[in-house]
């Protein structure tokens, strides 16, 4: 009796201890000194260790949980192309905008190329207006007015290329980067308020933490008062992104009983419940000459693209991942990329293993390269069967077109999951 009592109280009291110290260091709590060396971290001589209370939050970004799932078409290959055919692999989180650019973010980069940059750089990130102008049909009217009227500030921007988007995600990179070092707190980190990001200043109007000696702030990967890089996201993060099938999972459930051809349950493209019955879900080409219904019944309710927080959002939160605009992803096109690209964050880069030369294209045999990329989505002008996450199609990357967009993502930095 004596010995386990004595037991237990040499058990709580290690506890206490254990509590005392505050537990094995982590990120966020590493502690005064380096648990290897003993040395202290912070002094003049030895490794500045800055505060981390975590990834700062991104403007319009959503969360995307990763996890094992089977990417590859849900639907009949109508096309015969057998290019997206179902294998499992599995996606590390990762962030995502919840909504296409639209054109007031567009205009408002364009804002500050012309302000920070050159007018030969300004003038390459204007989007290709004429992508609406078609010979045989009225458009001439979105030609001028679409990317710059007020009504269309939050429809997406579209006659922007790959290497547009590319650019713009670059651009925002520096530009929210900039912000969050400039509203850093004093002890390095980004002091969140109210589901915002507001820093702590010196009085001369410089941010506290990150400044060296002349004042300025010192931006970088250490300090953690940034954010990882704005990105396309890769074909593999945006179907699995598309898919949602977070909201079909039971808890404790680690089987996937459940696929799914578009973005919602359901094997059609009308609303089956509530109020909204019979509604459709994504705006799309109903078929030949019918883009909206019918006057006075109109349905989809968009005879061109449409704002980007229409339609119910997918089980992410993520609005429009399946019509109103296409959108470009990082990935180069190959038929057989399934067979190629590893099971963990597939991803295809370039030509390895699958070179370019081996389609003719000097001979108008084929016309893939190493500078067609892929879109996926479908988009307002295009038939149901494109809705399908699974549905892959390529263009060059400097071309553009009216029916393609783009949104940005992020990896989920600081975490194995």
């Amino acid at each position: 009796m004596n010995f386990s009592k004595y037991l237990r109280f040499a058990v709580v009291g290690a506890c206490a201890l254990a509590s005392c110290k505050g537990g094995p260091p982590t990120a966020t709590k590493p502690g005064k000194y380096s648990s290897t060396t003993g040395l202290e971290y912070n002094t003049e001589d030895g490794m500045r260790v800055a505060d981390y209370k975590g990834i700062p939050e991104g403007p319009g970004l959503i969360f995307i949980e990763g996890g094992r799932t089977v990417l590859g078409s849900q639907e009949e290959d109508v096309t015969m192309t057998h290019d997206n055919i179902e294998r499992t692999v599995t996606i590390a989180s990762f962030y995502m905008d919840e909504a296409e650019v639209a054109n007031i973010h567009w205009l408002e980069y364009l804002h500050y190329a012309r302000k920070d940059s050159s007018e030969e750089f300004y003038q390459s990130a204007l989007p290709d207006t004429t992508v609406w102008a078609r010979e045989l049909s009225f458009n001439d009217p979105y030609v001028d007015y679409y990317l710059r009227y007020p009504g269309f500030r939050y429809f997406p921007v579209v006659g922007v290329s790959w290497l547009q988007a590319n650019d713009y995600c670059t651009w925002r990179t520096a530009k929210v980067n900039e912000r969050l070092a400039s509203e850093g707190d004093e002890d390095g980190g980004s002091t969140k308020k109210k589901g915002g990001l507001f820093g702590k200043k010196n009085k001369g109007g410089d941010a506290a933490e990150g400044t060296e000696g002349d004042g300025k702030t010192k931006i970088s990967i250490e300090n953690g008062n940034t954010l990882p890089n704005y990105r396309l996201p890769t074909e593999a993060e945006w179907e699995y992104a598309a898919q949602a099938l977070i909201g079909t999972q039971e808890p404790g459930n680690e089987n996937q009983e459940n696929k799914r051809i578009y973005p919602w349950d359901g094997r059609q493209v009308r609303n089956p419940y509530g109020k909204g019955m019979g509604t459709f879900l994504a705006n799309f080409k109903r078929g030949r000459g019918d883009y909206a219904g019918i006057a006075g019944s109109l349905n989809d309710g968009a005879m061109i693209t449409e704002y980007i927080y229409a339609y119910p959002p997918n089980d992410y939160g993520l609005y429009n991942m399946a019509g109103n605009v296409n959108e470009w992803v990082q990935d180069i096109y190959r038929p057989l990329s399934f067979e190629d690209v590893e099971d963990l964050n597939p991803f295809r880069r370039n030509g390895y293993l699958d070179p370019s030369e081996k389609y003719d294209k000097k001979g108008y045999q084929s016309l893939i390269d190493d500078h067609v990329r892929v879109y996926k989505g479908g988009s307002w002008r295009d038939v149901a069967y494109w809705l399908s996450p699974g549905t892959r199609r390529f263009m060059a990357e400097d071309s553009a077109t009216a029916a393609i967009g783009f949104r940005c993502a992020m990896i989920n930095a600081g975490s194995n999951k």
